[in-house]
């Protein structure tokens, strides 16, 4: 695994998964229980785990790996999406 190593997108930028936006979600026993991750810029980016944290550890293991598959094919690393975040009143 790459997941304590950096890794240089095209643009020459360091490829840091924790900018990365994820995406959480409780899994249903059925599907085993505990938590699926997704990071919705990198297409196909998912992990699971335990707990919420475990989960999130997960997918950002696998941002590395995906971001080592872009790379290796040619193609781009997206850099990350900010949303704005909009404070209570």
């Amino acid at each position: 695994m790459t997941s304590d190593r950096t890794i240089s997108k095209i643009d020459g930028l360091s490829f840091d998964p924790s900018l990365y936006e994820v995406h959480l979600r409780p899994l249903a026993v059925e599907e085993g229980g505990g938590w699926f991750a997704t990071i919705p810029a990198l297409p196909g980016c998912m992990g699971d785990g335990e707990t919420e944290l475990d989960a999130v550890a997960d997918v950002r293991s696998a941002a590395a790996e995906w971001a080592d598959a872009a790379l290796a094919a040619g193609e781009t690393v997206p850099a990350p999406r900010h949303s704005a975040k909009e404070a209570a009143e």
